[in-house]
């Protein structure tokens, strides 16, 4: 994360003088994502926000900027050990079987009493690759003064997960200058560096057969910052931050069949206006188990006035072989690393304006069956149960979807049989609204109306109470 300020197109990372209001505004905003208490051999662990994380030894967890890879059926996660506040202390490393409980291990890298990793440098985002050909495992890392005027890009290795790495030193790939980084291996095993050129450019750059130096441009987009890459069906997702510094901003995603392009124009991945639940981007993780692979994304909230308490902000995310990405709040969620499944809570939506639920008419059951508001009331068919893929069901087998695709305030939002269409897809926010992915409309009570039997439709969001649902 980068703090900027102007003076013509000059753009500087790192004064944390940006703070005393955006910590205030942080802290206000505060909630994280933790592990729950559960023990370590329950097969479901829960994600929870809002409290600190700790690791197995009841530590604040370091792993700010983070990346995770896998070795075998243990995870291991690496990140930046704020301790010191914004300089260098550690890159830590730890270890997982479930991605509820870290064991810290061995620090990856450690101060050094001089060059890129001694005190007072900046050592950031570090990524972790495993090269099959070498048998070692590939460290690569922001690497800057505390005016973040050196912009280069370190390299570290190690033939162990967690190391301790050896510092093979910093450069600036293919003579571009180099802040915020990203590692994506492809399933030939072709790695790639993602990376923020303050030229005013996000670049893709395939790596070396060793990993360790950039051997040519690949694709480069308008600046943005955080980037990461998943691959889902043969399809590629880049998602990456606006510039706004420590502060958070609305996320976006771009996707395309070719890490080369043609790219699709980026859009917000969550919904607008909540800059991202409060979180930058930091990693994509695929979780892959007996019935399946999904996707978890890996974000920062980040304090400005006091970095070492900045929060991770873990979240469920869909990324469909179509192009689709979409991100929900979730207040709590499990996660099965044998199977691959994420838990997501059902609830009913509760109408904040009026106080009823969200309903059907008619025979609910059948397709077609449009949504209203109605007194809350028990029944199954108020009972909402949202998925990996986007979708709220009812009944189990029925989705909630904007009447014939339609993408246009006023239209309907009815029932009919689960098809994975986009029209069937919704991102729930922590603010209360829900919000169609194609439209990105709001689900809407209409002419904020509270009787029993009122149109439930898509409209303009606009912030009313009319558009804002409790979960219960």
């Amino acid at each position: 994360m980068r703090s900027t300020f102007w003076t013509g197109r000059l753009r500087c990372r790192g004064l944390l003088v940006r703070g005393t209001l955006l910590a205030v505004a942080l802290t206000a905003w505060a909630f994280s994502v933790v592990a729950t208490s559960m023990p370590a051999g329950a097969a479901t662990q829960m994600i929870t926000p809002g409290v600190m994380w700790t690791d197995t030894a009841g530590n604040r967890l370091q792993a700010h900027g983070a990346g995770v890879f896998t070795v075998g059926s243990t995870y291991y996660l690496v990140g930046e050990d704020k301790s010191a506040g914004s300089t260098f202390t550690a890159v830590a490393c730890y270890s997982s079987t479930d991605l509820a409980h870290w064991t810290r291990q061995t620090n990856a890298l450690s101060r050094q009493s001089g060059g890129d990793l001694a005190a007072g440098r900046i050592v950031e985002r570090p990524k972790v690759l495993y090269n099959s050909a070498t048998g070692k495992y590939v460290m690569w890392m922001h690497i800057d003064n505390t005016s973040y005027s050196d912009r280069r890009a370190g390299v570290a290795t190690s033939t162990t997960p967690c190391g301790p790495y050896t510092y093979l030193g910093s450069s600036s790939p293919l003579g571009h200058q180099s802040r915020d980084l990203g590692l994506f291996r492809d399933d030939d095993g072709t790695a790639y560096l993602m990376h923020d050129d303050p030229a005013g450019y996000l670049r893709i750059d395939r790596l070396s057969a060793d990993y360790t130096t950039a051997q040519s441009r690949v694709a480069a987009f308008p600046e943005i910052e955080s980037p990461a890459i998943a691959k889902v069906g043969g399809r590629y997702f880049l998602l990456g931050s606006h510039l706004t510094g420590w502060g958070t901003n609305d996320n976006v995603y771009a996707s395309a069949l070719s890490l080369s392009g043609p790219w699709s124009g980026f859009t917000d991945v969550a919904v607008a206006g909540t800059r991202t639940y409060d979180s930058q981007t930091s990693f994509l993780l695929p979780v892959t188990g007996s019935a399946g692979t999904n996707y978890v994304y890996l974000g920062d909230r980040w304090n400005a006035g006091d970095l070492n308490s900045s929060l991770p902000v873990w979240l469920p995310i869909t990324l469909t072989s179509s192009g689709t990405a979409a991100l929900s709040w979730y207040p709590s969620w499990g996660i099965d690393t044998a199977t691959g499944l994420i838990t997501l809570p059902t609830s009913r939506l509760v109408g904040v304006q009026s106080g009823r639920c969200l309903d059907l008419t008619g025979a609910p059951r059948t397709n077609g069956a449009t949504t209203q508001i109605s007194d809350c009331n028990g029944d199954t068919s108020q009972t909402v149960a949202p998925t990996t893929a986007s979708e709220l069901r009812v009944y189990g087998d029925k989705c909630l979807q904007a009447r014939d695709q339609g993408t246009t305030a006023g239209t309907a939002v009815e029932v009919w049989d689960c098809t994975g269409g986009d029209n069937q897809k919704w991102m729930l926010a922590n603010d209360g609204t829900i919000v169609g992915v194609p439209s990105r409309l709001c689900l809407d009570v209409n002419g904020q109306a509270t009787a029993n039997g009122t149109q439930v439709q898509l409209w303009t969001c606009n912030g009313g109470a009319n558009q804002k649902w409790n979960r219960n």
